[in-house]
């Protein structure tokens, strides 16, 4: 997989950055790098990552978007040693943060649509696990391939919590009767399954395979001209936006409700120190 051969930070990043960028051959790959919370979507993460989206998409090398990670998590969902003290970023996760305006929920809706709007695909190549807000990520990207290191998981019930803002480009792309299993019940699934619902478009069968099941994918992305992708992917995406446009501002809604509440304040620190929530059984 390339990891390209320009690399920079997210600009006036403090520190290392959390999202590393590179471009090789038309491919911009964009990589969370913050192994310490496993890739939680923080307010410094989701400022990055919606930086570099916007560099790419300006960027008139640039065919397609690789997005990808170190460590052995693609993406944990919203930072909770930032959501127990505030309102949340995602619409429910293991985490949260400030979106990219740090306005919580409604920051993680315009980080989903970023993606979904940029002009050029997006491709997720995961190799680690997946966790509720994570998962928007996923929804949100044109293409996404696993190998058979990944799983999946719709936490947010188990921390009083409701995957709310990531369902706009989850529902519409899922399979609905695998949507009303995962949301309620928490079940971790593997690969295959997360192919068979919709999750993901490619599914490997080993590690290093996963590089293989993308190559003919960034062979045909390269290929393409940037009008043709541009507007091939509007009438993929057009479901997808119509639910933003209707849904948004509810959804955003119920996620910092639920956020504030005694039950997600219990989850969260239930999970933070590592015990059983008080409802339980």
């Amino acid at each position: 997989m390339t990891n390209g051969t320009v690399t920079e930070a997210g600009t006036g990043a403090a520190g290392p950055p959390l999202v590393r960028r590179g471009r090789e051959r038309g491919i911009t790959t964009l990589t969370l790098d913050s192994p310490h919370n496993r890739n939680a979507l923080s307010a410094r993460l989701v400022a990055e990552l919606y930086e570099g989206l916007e560099a790419a998409a300006k960027d008139e090398a640039t065919r397609a978007v690789v997005l990808t990670h170190t460590g052995g998590t693609f993406c944990a969902g919203a930072d909770l040693s930032e959501a127990s003290g505030g309102s949340g970023v995602s619409g429910g996760s293991e985490a949260s943060g400030q979106g990219p305006s740090a306005n919580g929920p409604m920051g993680l809706a315009r980080l989903l649509r970023s993606i979904i709007e940029l002009p050029k695909p997006v491709v997720a190549r995961v190799t680690g696990h997946v966790r509720a807000g994570g998962l928007g990520l996923l929804g949100a990207c044109d293409i996404a391939a696993a190998g058979p290191g990944a799983s999946f998981a719709f936490t947010e019930a188990r921390l009083g919590l409701a995957p709310a803002v990531i369902s706009l480009p989850l529902l519409p792309r899922l399979d609905p009767r695998a949507v009303g299993r995962y949301y309620l019940t928490g079940e971790r699934f593997d690969v295959a399954e997360a192919a068979r619902i919709g999750l993901i478009t490619l599914a490997a069968d080993d590690v290093k395979d996963v590089d293989a099941v993308l190559e003919p994918v960034l062979d045909g992305l390269r290929r393409a001209s940037p009008q043709g992708l541009a507007e091939s992917k509007r009438l993929t995406t057009a479901r997808v936006l119509r639910a933003f446009d209707r849904d948004t501002e509810a959804l955003a809604e119920l996620s910092a409700r639920l956020f504030a509440s005694g039950e997600a304040r219990e989850g969260m620190t239930a999970f933070l120190e590592r015990r059983d929530p008080a409802w339980a059984r």
